[in-house]
């Protein structure tokens, strides 16, 4: 019996739940490797696939670094690291995603892009797969609209780390199915996670709430109420925030935190989303944070500086 008529059981009120076995991911970045790490540490079967091939090295040298700090936590044994290694496979090839069960998209924060990654793929799934988006704010009934299986469409947005952070939001558009969501629901459960659903609405639930914290945290930098250091020292220790919010905008990337905005913008209609100047002009510096070495803070000094 194949991966696509195997059940993994019944729901309270018989709805049958589609298996999951072999999962793919598209994007071998930040968030795609975090997905192939947890899902092969609990057993599943992964098919990482990225145009890219360096980035497609870059996601396995960050993954094996990632289990062995895990090894060495005593979270995971040597043994466990090792099969979970060998239960992911990596690839170049949208065709190579054809036996899998679900497949996760976790491309840039980019309609247009997610829009591309879908209709290159879809030809090469078999007609039972699931396709999720790991979406952190676009419109999962739009997305799935434009895919040959809005039935099947849902959205399953993990937390930066994604093998340390406990939670997901499952997200529903208005065309999935009762079979898609309790299958995805599984997932997160297997995987360990807890899990949030949100409605349909821009930015769900934690990136309704968190970015425009972080966007008024740039607009109080850009209307000189404080300093950088100033801003972050006083969220850290008068809100108790593990990391300030200029420095955790850093970390998650400036050209998403916009990109999250402009989603809220212009879905809501609301002028209190309206994204910072400044916000705006550091991502046209290509000043995005971590990722490429300077944001709000320079990450080519150690300790990393304030840029203003």
């Amino acid at each position: 019996m194949s991966n696509a008529t195997r059940l993994a059981g019944s729901n309270e009120i018989g709805v049958p739940v589609p298996s999951i076995a072999r999962v793919g991911i598209i994007g071998a970045g930040l968030m795609g490797n975090g997905i192939a790490h947890v899902c092969a540490l609990a057993g599943l079967s992964v098919v990482l696939m990225d145009v890219k091939p360096e980035q497609l090295e870059r996601a396995m040298t960050t993954i094996i670094r990632n289990m062995d700090r895990q090894v060495g936590r005593g979270a995971v044994t040597g043994a466990e690291k090792d099969a979970a290694l060998g239960r992911i496979d990596t690839t170049g090839h949208y065709a190579a995603l054809g036996d899998c069960d679900i497949v996760v998209e976790a491309g840039t924060e980019k309609e247009e892009v997610k829009r591309a990654i879908y209709k290159a793929v879809t030809p090469h799934l078999k007609p039972s797969c699931m396709l999720a988006s790991n979406t952190s704010s676009i419109s999962i009934t739009r997305l799935g609209a434009s895919t040959d299986r809005p039935e099947k469409f849902i959205g399953l947005h993990f937390m930066n780390p994604v093998p340390v952070m406990k939670l997901v939001e499952i997200i529903r558009g208005i065309a999935t199915d009762e079979p898609t969501f309790l299958a995805t629901r599984a997932l997160a459960t297997r995987l360990d996670k807890t899990i949030s659903v949100a409605e349909d609405f821009p930015a769900f639930i934690v990136n309704r709430i968190l970015v425009p914290m972080i966007n008024e945290a740039v607009y109080a930098l850009y209307e000189g109420v404080a300093t950088v250091e100033g801003i972050d020292t006083a969220m850290k220790l008068g809100a108790n925030h593990r990391m300030g919010p200029l420095e955790l905008a850093d970390f998650i990337g400036l050209d998403t935190c916009l990109s999250i905005m402009q989603v809220l913008y212009e879905g809501l209609s609301d002028s209190k989303y309206r994204p910072c100047p400044l916000l705006v002009k550091y991502v046209e510096a290509g000043w995005l944070g971590r990722k490429t070495g300077r944001g709000f803070y320079d990450y080519t000094q150690t300790p990393p500086r304030p840029t203003r």
